[in-house]
């Protein structure tokens, strides 16, 4: 194996035996890592916080199997799956953000934004509104509503191609009409599926359980190396659709099947936690300022959205006194502000 170091940048080119070759940029490993360090840390404090808490010590302890029985009860049948679920969730809408800002070339092009998360809140209305379903039925209501949606903004936005400002317009207007429908059906609600409703709209990590745990992780283990795999096409996408075709890529295949799984996983984290917003658009963002790196930086956007939900999931319950708020609410605040940051920064760029 030989490497290659270029010398204005953190980047090796590497070399096999066999002919294959790949770029590895040593600041985004180095990010990466740091992210994965952050949210395992964040994951444990989050397990130890609580009325009967816990030191990260003994909250390590007891994962290793050493605990007592309280201890052991308490973490692994009522805090881990929590855990596991906000890092899931918070992997899975950064990676389907990241997949949305590279295709559309828009760091307004999320899935918050598109109208997804409003779609999979459509579907779950619709069980809990008219069915009075319960929560599996509900989180498959929500799968329904996102994956129906993505197909119907993709063949609207469908002219030649999917190319990004039809996409966004598209989306843009997809998501106001799907938001008149979610007002309109919790009006339509009797008073105990209405608070059901919001409640489920905020978005929240609280009462999650290993029932929600093994479908998300089941998705993710399959959908985001599937996405991870197709990374380097997709930086080829970004450069535009000819310079793509020029390079080998099936622009248009590669390009569905990227959004398909977009599309799932953002479906499946609002089924398990509801539409907890702006993760998915400042995830992909702040990532890419971490690494510095061009691309889509599928990996750093994953840590960094499983990083941020568990760190906000923590300030929902611990900077607010005894009352605890819901995950969403602290997202919606941190990414309103970051959104507003943004849009004066591409101001500023001229871009917008």
């Amino acid at each position: 194996m030989k490497a290659t170091q270029d010398t204005t940048k953190t980047v090796h080119a590497v070399r096999t035996a066999g002919g294959l070759s790949f770029r590895v940029d040593a600041r985004a490993l180095v990010v990466i890592a740091l992210l994965v360090a952050a949210a395992a840390f964040a994951a444990v404090v989050l397990i130890g916080s609580g009325d009967y808490a816990m030191s990260p010590g003994q909250v390590v302890t007891t994962l290793l199997g050493d605990g007592t029985f309280q201890q052991e009860f308490i973490v692994t049948e009522l805090r881990l799956p929590r855990v596991l679920v906000g890092l899931l969730v918070g992997a899975a809408l950064g990676v389907g953000g990241a997949v949305f800002q590279s295709v559309s070339r828009n760091p307004l092009g999320s899935p918050d934004v598109l109208g997804f998360g409003q779609g999979s809140a459509v579907g779950a209305l619709v069980v809990i509104v008219l069915f009075q379903g319960g929560p599996s039925e509900v989180a498959a209501g929500a799968v329904a509503g996102g994956m129906l949606t993505g197909a119907a903004v993709h063949l609207l936005a469908w002219k030649r191609g999917v190319h990004g400002y039809r996409l966004v317009l598209v989306g843009i207007g997809a998501a106001a009409m799907l938001t008149a429908a979610i007002h309109y059906l919790i009006t339509k609600a009797n008073l105990v599926d209405a608070t059901r409703a919001v409640v489920w709209m905020t978005g929240t990590l609280d009462g999650r359980d290993w029932a929600q745990v093994w479908p998300l992780l089941a998705v993710c283990c399959v959908l985001i190396p599937l996405v991870l795999g197709h990374g380097r096409a997709l930086r080829m996408i970004e450069m535009g659709d000819d310079a793509a075709h020029a390079l080998g890529v099936r622009v248009e295949r590669t390009r569905l099947v990227l959004l398909s799984c977009a599309v799932l996983l953002v479906a499946v984290a609002t089924a398990a936690a509801g539409p907890i917003v702006f993760v998915s658009l400042s995830a992909p963002q702040v990532a890419r300022r971490l690494t510095r790196a061009p691309g889509p930086n599928l990996a750093a956007a994953a840590a960094t959205g499983a990083a941020l939900l568990l760190v906000a999931d923590w300030t929902a319950m611990n900077a607010f006194g005894d009352r605890q708020l819901p995950v969403g609410v602290v997202t919606g605040v941190l990414g309103g502000c970051y959104l507003l940051w943004l849009l004066v920064a591409e101001r500023r760029a001229g871009r917008i």
